[in-house]
Formats: structure tokens, C-alpha cells, sequence
């Protein structure tokens, strides 16, 4: 039995007052709940704010990306070291917005800037196992666009996608990883992929990891993310492969995303 997980992605929302505020709110709505992994992922510069916001409670705390050297001379970026004294322990690895497959694109915006944050597969891989060797828990997002989904290429990407975040980690590790599918068309468009599909997709790379980790692919947590919400969470949580959501706009809203954590708590028993 897989313990199901929601964990919260503010973006870039919420500095350290107003994430103070958001996560005494959360700790207040569902501080108490067992039997959930809840994960609040802010915005770096609000970290240690929410950190000492949830402390006690049975929420632990996220980054939203991480750099894979331990320090040096790299103007900007936060190491994996930083993030644990912060009090992390997950981190978010490979969001389509860090990768530039980006789902919407402002129009205002010039074309030219997309791919800015510069992940790709080798990058994701890289900082998935400096966060392992940090004892920090990679949260690592694979998923297409829709102009990949259009051509049947879903799965080809998701394969893809899945065997380079793995590369060069022993069995071992790989048992330490946490996926999230979010199908880049879905994440804050307000589109949701099909439950029954989202499972599928969450089959295939459960079937990938077991090619890695045999039997214990079984035990490990895969999460769907991409307009989760209350009105459709409960649908998705029914799917025996989604064990939880990564979830955007949602988590902004302490009822939202303690509806969410609730329905994870009543799929605890499928």
C-alpha cells in the first residue's frame, strides 16, 4: 500500500509574509492528518518562513529547483547543501516551466525567451542525483506537449523522458525518486488529461521503473499534476496508479488544497 502525497508548487507567489501566512493556514486546515504526505513547495526566498511555519506538524517542506554542484562561483543558483539547511526535504526537479515546454506563453513575451531556464534531460539527471546525495527526496516531472500528444508521441516522450532522469543511478536510488506526470498542455490551462488516461500514462512509468527496481517499482510514489483541483481530484485519486497530485494554483488556497489532502486521506484505503 503506496501512502498517497499532495504537494503544493507556489511558483513564484507568495513572498516570505504572505507564505508565512498561507502555511500557518495549511498547518491550521491539516497540520494534524497522518496517513498523507503533504509537501509545501515556495518560492526560495520564503522558504525558511514556511519552514518555521510548519515545524511540528506533519508537513514537510519543498524546494522548487535546485543547482547539482555543493558550491562555487554560480551567480543565482541555490545547491542542494542550502536547501537542507533550509529544512528541505523534497525538491522539484524538471517543471516544464525550468525545462521551457512551456503549456502557455504570454503574447507579450518574445518567443525568443522560451527555454530561458535552460533544463533539459542531462540538466534534470544532474540535479535529481545531487539532490539524492543530499538526502533530499527529487520530484521529477516528465510530460508532453500538445503538439507531442497530437502525433502520438506521448509515450515515446514519457519514455524518454523517465530513462534520462535515471541515468547512472543505482537501484538503490532510483527506489528514492518520486515522479510527477503533468502533461505540459494541462498545467494552469485549466484542461485536465482524463483520469483513465493519466493512469495509464502513470502505468508506463511505473513499468519503467520496475525494469530498474523490480518489485519495489511497486511501492514507489508517482503523482499526476496539471489543473488539479477539488472538483476533479477525487476522480483522479481513484485511478490505482496516481497516488497523489502536484499541484499549482490549487495550493495557493488553503481550503483547495486542504480538500485536496482530504480526498488523498479517503483514497488511502482503495
Amino acid at each position: 500500500m503506496r501512502e498517497p502525497m499532495m504537494a503544493g508548487n507556489w511558483k513564484m507567489y507568495k513572498d516570505p509574509l504572505e507564505a508565512r501566512e498561507l502555511a500557518l493556514e495549511v498547518v491550521g486546515r491539516v497540520g494534524g492528518v497522518s496517513g498523507v504526505n503533504i509537501v509545501l513547495c515556495p518560492p526560495f526566498v520564503s522558504l525558511t518562513a514556511v519552514a518555521e511555519a510548519i515545524e511540528g506538524s506533519n508537513i514537510s517542506l519543498g524546494a522548487q529547483d535546485v543547482f547539482w554542484a555543493t558550491e562555487g562561483a554560480y551567480t543565482g543558483e541555490v545547491s542542494p547543501k542550502m536547501l537542507t539547511a533550509c529544512g528541505c526535504q523534497y525538491v522539484i526537479v524538471g517543471h516544464s516551466e525550468r525545462r521551457g515546454r512551456f503549456g502557455t506563453w504570454p503574447g507579450d513575451w518574445p518567443r525568443e525567451l522560451l527555454g530561458v531556464f535552460g533544463d533539459n534531460d542531462v540538466t534534470v539527471n544532474w540535479k535529481a542525483r545531487s539532490a539524492l546525495a543530499a538526502d533530499l527526496t527529487p520530484i521529477v516531472c516528465v510530460g508532453e506537449t500538445i503538439e507531442e500528444r497530437k502525433a502520438g508521441a506521448t509515450d515515446a516522450v514519457v519514455r524518454e523522458q523517465v530513462t534520462a532522469a535515471l541515468a547512472g543511478m543505482s537501484a538503490e536510488e532510483v527506489a528514492c525518486v518520486v515522479f510527477a506526470y503533468e502533461p505540459v498542455w494541462a498545467i494552469g490551462t485549466g484542461e485536465v488529461c482524463d483520469a483513465e488516461e493519466a493512469n495509464r500514462v502513470l502505468g508506463l512509468i511505473r513499468q519503467l521503473l520496475a525494469e530498474r527496481v523490480g518489485d519495489r517499482a511497486a511501492t514507489m510514489q508517482i503523482l499526476y499534476g496539471g489543473s488539479v483541483k477539488p472538483d476533479n481530484i477525487d476522480g483522479l485519486m481513484a485511478q490505482p496508479e496516481i497516488d497523489g497530485g502536484l499541484v499549482g494554483g490549487a495550493s495557493l488556497k488553503a481550503d483547495d488544497f486542504a480538500a485536496l489532502v482530504e480526498a488523498a486521506l479517503r483514497s488511502a484505503g482503495r
